[in-house]
């Protein structure tokens, strides 16, 4: 058949990638931003044919971490100059998308390290493999396993304490 163009892999992959972004940024609309400027990227790298790309979902998945990851850069040097702002809670649509019985688990999920969270987020969330995982992350797999283990542990001492 014929190969997948990138309007494919947008109309296949959008929901799932904003999804992805979520949870490692944490803000739905900051999400949204992240998975337009990993599709723009592709886009401007590979053309629309997506012609000389092998796995485009992979690539896509990485150019989400990737993107997700500059903008928790950004959020932290802003932070180290401004104190960060405190909010009146999230907006009443993000509620919507994320059911409140889940809040537990993401706030659980904020409190782990970038890595623990990405390494998390990719295996439970979009089913990578570790050896997927790995090569999105630049990691050996031997990382990503310990990563995971050591996460999962965290995370179950976190929702533990939370129903306290």
């Amino acid at each position: 058949g014929r190969r997948p163009t990138l309007a494919d892999l947008y109309h296949a992959r959008r929901l799932e990638m904003v999804r992805l972004a979520v949870f490692l940024v944490d803000d739905r609309h900051t999400a949204e931003d992240v998975v337009q400027d990993a599709f723009t990227a592709v886009c401007r790298r590979h053309g629309a044919a997506l012609d000389d790309l092998q796995d485009a979902a992979a690539y896509l998945h990485t150019a989400v971490v990737n993107a997700a990851r500059s903008v928790l850069r950004r959020r932290r040097t802003a932070r180290a100059y401004t104190p960060p702002h405190e909010g009146y809670g999230p907006p009443v649509d993000e509620r919507l998308l994320l059911a409140e019985e889940h809040r537990e688990v993401l706030d659980a999920l904020a409190e782990l390290t970038e890595r623990q969270r990405e390494v998390l987020v990719l295996r439970y969330w979009s089913e990578l493999s570790e050896a997927q995982i790995a090569e999105a992350l630049g990691l050996s797999r031997g990382t990503v396993k310990s990563t995971a283990s050591r996460a999962l542990d965290a995370l179950e001492r976190r929702l533990l304490e939370a129903d306290r």
